[in-house]
């Protein structure tokens, strides 16, 4: 078994933890402190030894941060987490929405005396501190580099992790580690950089071609990087999770505290990465007086644009992932029809992920899940990031709709789908705002788009069915998705905010949702990738683009009302399912073939 189900945190250690770090503030002449999710590589998922935000306020959510004053301890957290936050957190910490709301005009309207506010510089980026100083400026306000307030009270702190790292295949990989860093070494000569620093695991791992364990769910080794301008790589990490892994010629591996001292070596120019690199690496090299260039980790695009080799690893892992899918969706809707038939019989959230869990497995190909499976029913449903633990663990009922948000690492892809499926018979405002959100979910994977359109610019798209109803959802519309890597990937989004012109071979989700707190939860998700579009007769003679899907499971049709749909949408829904029907009949059992071919029918 892959997921737990334990509830990592409880409401009631917070207030004592949280008493204790403010003794020691007062201790250190600080007013404050800031206390992020982030670890010294800033990803998005930690080691259980870096979950300093959910050791001090009980709140496990993949974003966020606190702010502890004498007085008050602000918990920000976006619109994924809001009610979350409410859930796992005391009442001495108070949510804030963000980023609606400013850190820094928070703290004016808190500290209206000034106040010197401490943190970790290793925990914060370049980029945030930066911006966080701006907005304090002529405030009295003052932010003071501090030894880590955390580890010192975390008296039964985990020690870090030491996963096994494995080469992967140049074959899967579609380009050898030395052609990756003969091309990241150009970019920088033709820069005119000496070396770049590099923080985020996935780079390092896509950079070498390796991949690690230390991380539940994310397959990378934690390590930092110096990339040289004539290919050589330093590479700091324990040698033991190397153990029995050759490494390429002009790849060396040095141990974690040789990294400052390499640091200080560098003369420049430098290239850093100021949105991913912890501050602390920053200030080593102005204290050495080594010249600085602030440009994008080089690896990102490269990453994000998958080769062909890569592109055909994700499509045989989702039809794997798919199959698994459709046995799964027949067990559940089986399953539904007895609740439904017979009251007492008990159906849980639990039962679902681990039956899931259970089905991706026996391809015997399942590395480990690409996340924590959400399988929300009902008002947990409503919880965008919802993890389903003993405590919280809910029985099915009649009229319940069923979220369930999951994905798979295999060594050829990552995979990430969401379906919302009706347990009997339910309500219409159900039906109305699931075929609002499906529509929305169809126009982006139909949308064709010239070249140089980014994802902020499509976003609005799967909005615009909710909008005209009224409604809207508080995430991003899509992410990027790596390749046996991270389930979320940048620079690539579908969001307001994205500004990343899209490109051939990148892989995005596509999720529109809504969510109707205490009551459910909507939201359809398939993976995407852009591709060069088909020009129509007619068209502008420009270079276009469109999407192809790469998910293959079948859409609950009970839940749309089909005369709300237009005639291209239907067609678009009919087609997917065929090709679904197609693909998969020949991968699943006989019984899971019979339910596919009812659940694909044309509308």
């Amino acid at each position: 078994m892959l997921q737990t189900y334990t509830a990592t945190t409880r409401p009631a250690d917070g207030p004592l933890r949280l008493h204790a770090l403010r003794a020691a503030l007062n201790a250190q002449g600080v007013q404050g402190y800031l206390v992020p999710r982030a670890d010294v590589y800033q990803g998005e998922y930690v080691a259980l030894c870096d979950e300093r935000l959910a050791w001090l306020t009980g709140f496990t959510g993949s974003a966020g941060f606190c702010i502890v004053l004498p007085d008050r301890a602000g918990l920000f957290v976006d619109g994924r987490y809001r009610v979350q936050a409410r859930m796992q957190c005391a009442a001495d910490f108070t949510p804030v929405n963000w980023p609606e709301t400013k850190l820094a005009d928070w703290l004016r309207e808190a500290c209206p005396n000034g106040a010197v506010i401490g943190f970790d510089p290793w925990l914060h980026t370049p980029d945030e501190v930066e911006a966080l100083e701006k907005r304090l400026k002529d405030s009295g306000i003052i932010l003071k580099r501090l030894p880590n307030q955390i580890d010192a009270l975390w008296t039964d702190r985990p020690g870090p992790p030491m996963g096994h790292v494995t080469a992967h295949p140049d074959s899967l990989a579609g380009l050898s580690s030395a052609e990756k860093r003969r091309q990241i070494a150009q970019a920088l000569t033709d820069a005119g950089q000496s070396a770049t620093v590099l923080s985020q695991p996935e780079s390092l791992c896509w950079l070498l071609n390796i991949r690690g364990a230390d991380l539940p769910r994310l397959p990378v080794v934690q390590a930092f990087g110096i990339v040289h301008a004539d290919g050589r790589v330093d590479l700091f990490a324990h040698e033991a999770k190397f153990d029995g892994l050759t490494l390429d010629e002009g790849v060396h591996l040095r141990p974690p505290e040789a990294f400052e001292p390499a640091l200080r070596t560098l003369s420049g120019p430098v290239r850093l990465d100021k949105t991913s690199l912890p501050l602390r690496v920053l200030d080593i090299l102005r204290e050495t007086g080594a010249e600085v260039a602030f440009m994008q980790d080089p690896c990102l695009l490269p990453k994000a644009r998958k080769t062909q080799a890569e592109l055909a690893g994700a499509r045989a892992a989702h039809l794997r992932d798919g199959a698994a899918m459709v046995e799964f969706l027949c067990w559940l809707d089986t399953e539904a029809a007895q609740l439904v038939a017979e009251p007492e019989h008990c159906l849980t959230e639990i039962d679902i992920a681990r039956q899931l869990e259970a089905i991706r497995g026996r391809s015997n190909e399942l590395v480990d899940l690409s996340f924590d499976t959400i399988a929300g029913s009902g008002p947990n449903g409503a919880i965008v990031h919802y993890r389903v633990t003993e405590d919280s663990n809910r029985r099915l009922l009649p009229g319940d709709l069923m979220l369930v948000d999951s994905g798979g690492q295999y060594r050829d892809g990552t995979t990430d789908i969401t379906r919302t499926i009706a347990i009997g018979p339910v309500g219409a405002l159900e039906a109305e705002c699931f075929t609002q959100v499906l529509q929305g979910m169809i126009a982006i994977s139909r949308a064709r788009f010239p070249r140089g359109v980014a994802g902020g610019h499509l976003d609005a798209l799967a909005r615009y069915p909710l909008w005209l109803a009224g409604r809207d959802y508080d995430h991003g519309t899509g992410h990027g998705v790596g390749a046996f890597l991270s389930v979320h990937e940048g620079p690539q989004r579908l969001s307001r905010v994205s500004t990343v012109p899209l490109a051939e071979g990148m892989i995005l989700s596509n999720e529109p949702g809504y969510y109707l707190e205490g009551r459910f939860g909507i939201r359809i998700e398939n993976l995407i990738t852009t591709r060069k579009g088909e020009v129509p007769e007619g068209a502008d003679a420009r270079d276009w683009l469109e999407f192809e899907t790469l998910t293959l499971a079948p859409i609950d049709r009970r839940l749309i009302l089909k005369d709300r749909l237009s005639p291209e949408e239907r067609a678009w829904l009919d087609a997917y399912h065929a090709r679904v029907h197609t693909l998969l009949t020949p991968l699943v059992s006989p019984e899971a073939g019979q339910w596919l071919e009812r659940a694909c029918a044309p509308l």
